[in-house]
């Protein structure tokens, strides 16, 4: 009995966090108002992490030169971080500031960032804001001109719309690109909506220069982005999300280089969870700040997951061993309607977001059928990335191809 009631009461967490984030995922359905547009006028300093990015970064240097914005106002700065191939030649032949790093210690695009703030502030140009995008990325050429329209509004930390630049190529890259939209729409824009703090992306960032200057950058976690918006919010500083700057990034083509990729997130994200959640929920009660509380159950998302699994695995064994079921389960307690509910409803948000970003591709919508494994996937993926948190080892993603903005808009 203690051990069932143990599990019945963990199920309740679980379950309560994700009628949480399905009631505000309700509001990611309406699209918010556009934004006041400006005349260009704030100046960007456009940063680019590249660690042995000679087959791509050409493609992006040359998609930022023909942005749509004055050229006078925006310079572009590759941070060729540790690399051992021609990136920095090839930066430099395209008209752009190769700016070399070499540190065998402290490796990683946290550290890197770091380094090139501090090199930029010591520049005899100063710029009103910091762009961020990786060597793999491409954007839309309204980018800067929709990120000047936030910092003239008064915001200081902007997010943009992040999808992904190859999705037809594996059904990994379908996988993520599903969960892109999805998130975009029922994660992000519900929170935009609710005049909620967004989450950085890791890509496709602006920042107040002011503001960098006073928070320093601090973010060399695997998961940097999380991190600096944990710090932000704890600040009372609310990342906003700019739905129409689409950024596009390169995603894995195998599973393999998927589930690497996904075990740093998840180490980082641990080490975030481990920081800033009981911070940030103690200031949510002390202030009654419903903000700070939706960052804090945010940041141990990553343990949602991971008591998930041990929940599944645990019921598994149980169903499996002859003798009678030692662990009762909440799900027995409930109506057969309720539960039927509750799964339709989880089932139908990823086929709803991708028809309220208006994805017209039907092998898209097939993919539906092997997204549940990409899920799956998450499960023991999370539960290796416990044990090994506290692995600081950058992992590098390796590019298949080369694509260009015209393929991705589809000119």
């Amino acid at each position: 009995m203690f051990f069932s009631i143990v599990f019945i009461v963990f199920q309740v967490i679980l379950a309560t966090i994700a009628v949480y984030q399905f009631t505000l995922s309700l509001f990611g359905f309406l699209k918010n108002k556009s934004r006041k547009r400006h005349a260009p006028q704030k100046s960007f300093a456009v940063l680019v992490a590249a660690h042995n990015e000679a087959q791509v970064v050409g493609a992006l240097i040359d998609n930022l030169k023909k942005l749509d914005y004055p050229a006078e106002l925006y310079d572009v700065f590759v941070i060729c971080d540790n690399c051992s191939d021609n990136t920095a030649e090839i930066a430099r032949g395209m008209g752009v500031h190769a700016c070399v790093r070499t540190n065998n210690h402290l490796r990683g695009k946290g550290y890197a960032i770091e380094w090139m703030l501090k090199e930029l502030w010591a520049m005899p140009r100063q710029y009103d804001a910091v762009v961020m995008f990786d060597a793999d990325n491409l954007v839309n050429p309204d980018f800067l001109k929709l990120m000047n329209d936030d910092l003239c509004e008064g915001h200081q930390v902007i997010q943009g719309y992040l999808d992904t630049k190859n999705p037809a190529d594996s059904w990994i890259t379908a996988a993520y690109a599903i969960t892109y939209w999805y998130c975009n729409r029922l994660w992000q824009l519900s929170r935009t909506n609710l005049k909620m703090s967004n989450f950085l992306g890791g890509t496709g960032m602006c920042f107040e220069s002011k503001l960098l200057k006073d928070m320093g950058w601090g973010a060399t976690s695997l998961v940097e982005d999380l991190e600096f918006s944990m710090r932000c919010v704890k600040r009372g500083i609310y990342p906003v999300l700019n739905y129409d700057a689409k950024v596009y990034d390169e995603k894995p083509v195998s599973f393999r280089a998927s589930a690497r990729q996904r075990l740093r997130w998840m180490q980082g994200h641990f080490n975030v969870a481990r920081n800033y959640f009981f911070p940030l929920l103690w200031a949510s009660i002390k202030e009654r700040n419903l903000v700070k509380f939706d960052a804090a159950v945010y940041t141990i998302s990553v343990y949602n997951t991971l008591l998930g699994f041990l929940l599944t695995v645990v019921m598994w064994i149980d169903m499996a061993l002859p003798a009678d079921n030692v662990i009762h389960s909440m799900y027995s307690y409930l109506p057969w309607w309720l539960i039927g509910v509750a799964v339709t409803a989880t089932v139908l948000q990823f086929p709803a977001a991708m028809m309220l970003e208006k994805v017209r591709s039907w092998k898209m919508y097939a993919h539906l059928l092997t997204l549940p494994f990409f899920l799956v996937s998450w499960w023991p993926i999370t539960f290796y990335a416990f044990f090994t948190q506290n692995n600081k080892t950058w992992s590098h993603t390796q590019h298949t191809r080369v694509v260009r903005i015209e393929e991705v808009q589809g000119k």
